[in-house]
């Protein structure tokens, strides 16, 4: 296991002039020994290629890569002891499921009994150990997979184990008991773990920390807590959340916030510059008030869905929308009715530029 330190940023294009030319915009970020992260955002952000750096399979145009304070940008995935799991299953079809598992320490040569005590470890934290002596081509893709993620895990002298959104082909109802299977796995190897996924859920049930990206940026890294409750960006409140943080444009002058022409109460300590912000409140803080509120603003009701254990309302306030979770057991109010709207409290977060603003 190692720790991992990056200073550096990627380009495809030679001479790169501009942000857009970049695949992974200048950043530093370390890895700590033994903990697990993941990489999270949308297609083309950057993440497989900020794993592939780490891996070794791919060389950073600037900076360099440190493992344990030893720098091994021009070192190989060998030389640097990585281990990688793909987006599909790379194993042997004509093996069994043990001799895949096996593989990768018979090539180190690892005493035999040494193997067969590793790969029974392996296998029966992957719910495996009754398939070992079955040929993979005989298995379904989520099994293949199982194996995959096994071949992996099986070598405990690695610096780190890396996943590139490795249950894309695992069946929906399997992905659940496999992501706490990978956590569980975490917690007995105490291996470095770095987790690239598109979907927030494997995100923050997998990572003690996300590092959320976009465009080439690594905008936020911190806990599920940290990125849900204090977004750094409005790209990471918008990310992170179902649905995400509401925005609603907002003006300070003289101590007092307007939104869409309406006076809005500041709360005491939390003091604002003048100038144009955002505001942002999650869903989840958004309540029904009574009229006149000083913490709250009048909308109009545009839908309701009935979500089953909450109720979600969407409403608007001139051209802007906001949503929010409400109680099934309370009053919910229908489409055109008026309705007062929390949106001011100690979990509001102000931005400028869409970056969050200290208060």
């Amino acid at each position: 296991m190692a720790r991992i330190d990056l200073d550096l940023a990627h380009a495809y294009k030679p001479r790169p002039a501009q942000d857009s030319d970049y695949a992974l915009l200048p950043l530093k970020m370390t890895f700590r020994d033994g903990g697990a992260y993941a990489l999270l955002g949308p297609s083309g952000c950057g993440k497989t290629t900020l794993l592939n750096i780490v891996s070794g399979l791919l060389a950073p145009s600037q900076g360099r890569v440190l493992f344990d304070g030893v720098d091994v940008t021009a070192a190989s995935p060998q030389q640097r002891n990585i281990a990688q799991v793909f987006q599909f299953p790379v194993i042997y079809d004509t093996m069994t499921v043990a001799e895949n598992l096996a593989f990768p320490l018979r090539n180190r040569k690892v005493p035999e009994d040494q193997i067969k005590r590793r790969v029974g470890e392996i296998a029966e934290m992957l719910d495996m150990s009754g398939q070992l002596n079955q040929r993979a081509s005989g298995l379904a893709a989520d099994a293949k997979q199982k194996i995959s993620l096994g071949r992996g895990l099986v070598r405990s002298d690695v610096s780190a184990v890396l996943f590139d959104e490795p249950l894309t082909v695992i069946d929906p109802h399997l992905k659940w008991q496999l992501r706490r299977k990978l956590k569980q796995i975490h917690h007995e190897l105490k291996l470095t773990l770095i987790y690239v996924t598109h979907d927030q859920v494997e995100a923050l049930t997998f990572a003690e920390e996300v590092v959320v990206m976009t465009r080439g940026r690594a905008v936020q890294t911190g806990s599920a807590d940290e990125l849900f409750e204090r977004p750094r960006h409005t790209f990471v409140g918008h990310f992170i959340g179902s649905p995400g943080m509401n925005f609603l444009p907002a003006t300070v002058a003289g101590g007092v916030m307007r939104v869409a022409g309406h006076a809005l109460a500041v709360p005491v300590g939390r003091d604002l510059p003048d100038g144009d912000f955002k505001l942002g409140v999650r869903p989840e803080y958004v309540a029904q008030a009574v009229a006149g509120d000083a913490a709250a603003l009048p909308f109009a009701v545009s839908m309701i869905q009935d979500i089953g254990t909450h109720v979600m309302l969407t409403a608007k306030i001139g051209e802007q929308t906001i949503k929010a979770r409400l109680n099934p057991a309370g009053s919910i109010p229908q489409p055109g009715d008026a309705v007062w709207l929390t949106v001011m409290g100690p979990h509001t977060c102000f931005y400028v530029n869409d970056e969050l603003v200290a208060v």
